[in-house]
Formats: structure tokens, sequence, C-alpha cells
């Protein structure tokens, strides 16, 4: 089966159980492009996908009003003569999940490195409460570096032992099914698995707030499951959490969403 009769096929399987396809296909295709595996490889059957999908979208959890992690108040941000931000209003209280969605070039990396503080906005507010878990798109890692030095040194800025941080590490790298014991330095990491090191490394010390930008990108269908999984466990922790995200089917299972489409 080619790529395309499988995108044809899954879009079909998930009309059938009231999915909306056209995000999903856009985000498997995605996928697939980043991984040039067989569709069959990475995600297996459409049926069998689209009912794990669609398994893994039930049962919204309840919704919390902690205290506010994040308040986001008219932040606009242009490069040169192109807007990219006009406005943008966001809040996010702990225990909360919210989705920041839209076309490529609408603003989402941009907003949330803004929130990150990374970045500074031409004009608005961002306030942070709390400590702050942040996984980049791409990059983040140090070429040099194996996985479990990443743990000990980004564990020892949050105050971890390098033992607590190591092993701290290797639980949270379980939960997205990779082993890094004896992991190659950085530099010879699949970019699935860097992005892999990345959400472990956002998480590491319990951090209050967690910015995640797509950080899915290259993960095979049982690590992208794995990864909702870890995000619906962190906010029943607690944790406020803002996901950059094409996946549009999963608004129902998050408690705002921050719609950047009419805003590029």
């Amino acid at each position: 089966m080619s790529t395309d009769e499988w995108l044809h096929a899954l879009a079909a399987e998930l009309r059938r159980r009231g999915v909306e396809a056209g995000a999903v296909v856009a985000e498997a295709a995605s996928h697939l492009r980043e991984s040039g595996e067989p569709p069959l490889t990475v995600f297996g059957a459409p049926a069998a996908y689209a009912d794990a999908l669609v398994d893994s979208l039930r049962t919204p959890r309840p919704r919390s009003h902690g205290p506010v992690r994040l308040d986001v108040r008219g932040v606009t941000k242009s490069y040169g003569r192109r807007r990219v931000l006009t406005g943008v209003d966001l809040t996010v209280r702990a225990g909360e999940v919210a989705a920041i969605v839209g076309a490529n070039g609408c603003g989402k990396s941009t907003l949330l490195r803004i929130c990150a503080g990374l970045e500074a906005p031409d004009a608005g507010t961002v306030h942070r409460s709390g400590a702050l878990g942040w996984c980049p798109q791409a990059g983040g890692t140090a070429e040099f570096l194996t996985p479990d030095e990443h743990f000990t040194l980004v564990g020892a800025g949050r105050g971890l032992a390098r033992p607590a941080a190591r092993d701290a590490g290797r639980r949270a790298a379980a939960g997205v099914d990779w082993d890094p014991a004896g992991a190659p330095q950085g530099r010879h990491l699949s970019g699935g698995t860097r992005q892999k090191l990345n959400l472990v490394l956002a998480g590491l010390g319990e951090p209050d707030l967690m910015l995640l930008d797509e950080p899915y990108q290259g993960f095979d269908h049982g690590s992208y499951l794995d990864f909702w999984a870890q995000v619906w466990d962190w906010r029943d922790a607690g944790r406020a959490v803002v996901v950059v995200t094409h996946l549009l089917a999963a608004a129902d299972r998050v408690d705002t969403v921050l719609d950047l489409g009419g805003r590029a």
C-alpha cells in the first residue's frame, strides 16, 4: 500500500467514526515525511490506527480551576513588514491543557517562544508563574552529550542530584517507549529520538508550566499516543501544559484551543 493510498484509507476510516479527517491526515502525512518509513510500518493498518485514535479521544478529563500559570495579553509581533501576531490573548491555569493551532507560518512557534521568554513581543505582556519546562520543535540538545549526561545537566539546574536526575529521565523516557541507557551522543540520535529527549528534559523536575512546540515530530504511532497520554497525566498532576499542534481532532481533550489560523 502506497503512502497516498494509506492516507486516503485513513481518511475514510476516520469519517466512518465521525472524526474530522483533514487535520489528522495532514498530521499523519507530516510524520511519514519526517520518518521516511512506509505507513504500515509506522502506523499499522488504517482501520486499526483510526480505532486507536478514536479510543484516545474518549472520556474527556474534568476541567480544573487552579492558579494561573500563564497569562498572555495583547501580544503582537512583526518581522520587518510582516505581522505575525496581532493582539493575542491566552490564559492557562494549573491542571489545564491549551492547544495552539493554525496553518504553517501563522505564528504558533513564535508565540510559544515569546511565552518562554526566548523572544520579546513588540507589544503586549506575558506573565508566568512557577517553574518552566520547554520543549522546542527542533534543536535543544547538545551534540556531544549522551542522554544520561543531558539528564544530569538539566536536572542539576532543577535541583536534582545526579543519580536522581538520571533515574527520572530514564523513567520518563520509558513513557514514550524509549530506553536511553547506553544511547550514543546527541549527534548520533535520530530526529524522533532527539524529540523524545527534548520532551523528557522539559518534564524533569516537575515544572509547573510546560511549553511544547510540536514535540512529537518524528514519533511513530505508538509513541505519538504515548505522548498524549503523558500530557493527560501532567494535567492530572496539576501542571499547566501548552502544546503547539496540528491535531484538531484532540480539541475535545484539551481545555483551551487558541486558533491562530487567521492571524498570519
